[in-house]
């Protein structure tokens, strides 16, 4: 397991070192400036278009979709990978974490656009897409779309998922004491979660987006509301912790020593996981939705990310940065430590009931996410049933790894496909920007905006008007 992990390792940091930091908010600026700030600009709109409600053609509201998104955006990685990046990073790698959400919200915003003008029917009620349809269809090429969605199953069925497991009993390993009941109970959460995840998935879409527009607001409301108190109580606190966010992130100084390079790569790295902007995993749920116009739910997807990193991995930030960075804890453990510190230990309940919340809606995003790309590559009830199965078993397993095993897996699978999305995004960026200019076209003249594939030249959209 070590030499595996040392190659992950060395996978991880070529990967994030000299790639996908610099093609990411490259990507990043790039649509901020094809679509005119989209992501500030057209905000309000997207709150707007969030209120709309479904027809009764199909598919999910765009509210479900967003829930769907924000489950597996909102998981145990506003948790403990903000607890890693702080702990490894320092205060800095938060501002890092923040620049890269405004940034990417606007990659989030153009492949969830594309996910929905290629979208695929998915039976009478339903739709399916991401990445890897709008790369066989849009570009022609199949075999990138397979990779890709292979990428993301890795990815999301296994790696985030035992990554979500394994958080959650590490979280319960603080009401046990020797190692082996330890073990026991790593194993019962692993199969606990494992029956949660079975009964939400074998519902299907439909079932996935009501259990998470539950859930997800339920649990996003109660952790943003501890922090706050933590936070108020704590005010005097406020104006130094700003202060060590920004220098820290600005301490070019410590270049030399690799301490500020450490702060960029793991607020951005963390933060890539966290809200998973231009990655190409949330189009997988924007897809799943029923709107006039693909834009629609190109804007609101923007929410999840905002949602996700400014507010929610902020909520965690400021309790940790309250109690201090401590570099001889990571992950959970810190995260408990600092908000025991505050409010006693009904915080550590409060934190393993978060993460508990937290891991089973990213569980069943998560899943969402991998079943649209099983379909792609083989939509066949058999083949679909026996990769239900090996998610399930994955939970188990992960619920007793080796954390830092589980992170690289996570990291590589997910530098990865993001390195295929962005290419891909970036060679469809005509039209994403086409179909932008059509819906501030339509909204001037003081329509709802209608998206017609055939007006626009479009083909290969099976979902609209031209087939």
């Amino acid at each position: 397991m070590s030499i595996i992990n040392e190659i992950l390792a060395f996978m991880n940091d070529f990967l994030y070192e000299n790639i996908l930091i610099a093609l990411l908010v490259a990507a990043g600026l790039f649509f901020t400036f094809t679509t005119k700030f989209v992501q500030i600009g057209m905000l309000p709109e997207a709150f707007r278009t969030l209120t709309e409600k479904k027809s009764d053609k199909g598919g999910v509201s765009s509210f479900q979709a967003l829930m769907i998104s924000t489950a597996s955006r909102v998981g145990t990685g506003n948790i403990a990978g903000v607890a890693t990046a702080l702990s490894a990073g320092g205060a800095g790698s938060i501002f890092w974490m923040w620049l890269l959400a405004v940034i990417g919200s606007a990659s989030a915003f153009v492949e969830t656009t594309l996910a929905q003008i290629y979208k695929t029917k998915d039976g009478e009620n339903a739709y399916r897409g991401g990445p890897a349809y709008y790369i066989e269809k849009a570009l022609g090429m199949r075999w990138l779309g397979v990779i890709f969605s292979i990428l993301l199953i890795i990815c999301f069925a296994f790696g985030f998922n035992a990554l979500q497991a394994y958080n959650v009993s590490s979280a319960f390993e603080y009401y046990v004491a020797t190692d082996q009941a330890k073990q026991i109970l790593s194993l019962t959460m692993g199969l606990i979660l494992a029956a949660a995840t079975a009964y939400t998935i074998f519902g299907g879409v439909h079932r996935i987006g009501i259990i998470t527009s539950v859930v997800v607001p339920i649990m996003a409301i109660l952790y943003i509301l501890l922090g706050l108190y933590i936070t108020i109580t704590n005010i005097n606190l406020l104006p130094g912790i700003i202060s060590s966010i920004f220098s820290e992130a600005f301490n070019f100084k410590a270049f030399s020593g690799g301490l500020a390079g450490t702060c960029v790569m793991y607020g951005i790295k963390r933060g890539l996981f966290s809200n998973e902007a231009g990655m190409g995993s949330a189009p997988n749920a924007g897809a799943t939705a029923e709107v006039s116009h693909p834009v629609k739910q190109g804007l609101v997807q923007m929410i999840s990310v905002y949602l996700d990193t400014l507010i929610i991995c902020t909520t965690t930030a400021m309790m940790l940065l309250v109690f201090g960075v401590d570099k001889n804890l990571t992950g959970i453990p810190y995260v408990q430590k600092a908000v025991q510190s505050q409010v006693g230990d009904i915080g550590i309940h409060f934190i393993v009931a978060s993460i508990l919340l937290f891991a089973f809606s990213s569980l069943v995003g998560n899943y969402s996410y991998a079943e649209s790309n099983i379909k792609f590559i083989k939509d066949n009830k058999i083949v679909l049933l026996v990769f239900r199965i090996a998610c399930l078993i994955a939970i188990v397993l992960g619920s007793v790894a080796k954390f830092d095993t589980v992170w690289n897996l996570a990291d590589v699978s997910m530098g990865l496909m993001a390195i295929v999305n962005i290419i891909a995004i970036i060679l469809l960026n005509k039209v994403s920007t086409k179909v932008l200019k059509d819906y501030k076209q339509q909204k001037k003249e003081g329509k709802d905006p209608v998206f017609s594939a055939k007006k626009l030249g479009i083909k290969n959209t099976e979902c609209w008007d031209n087939e």
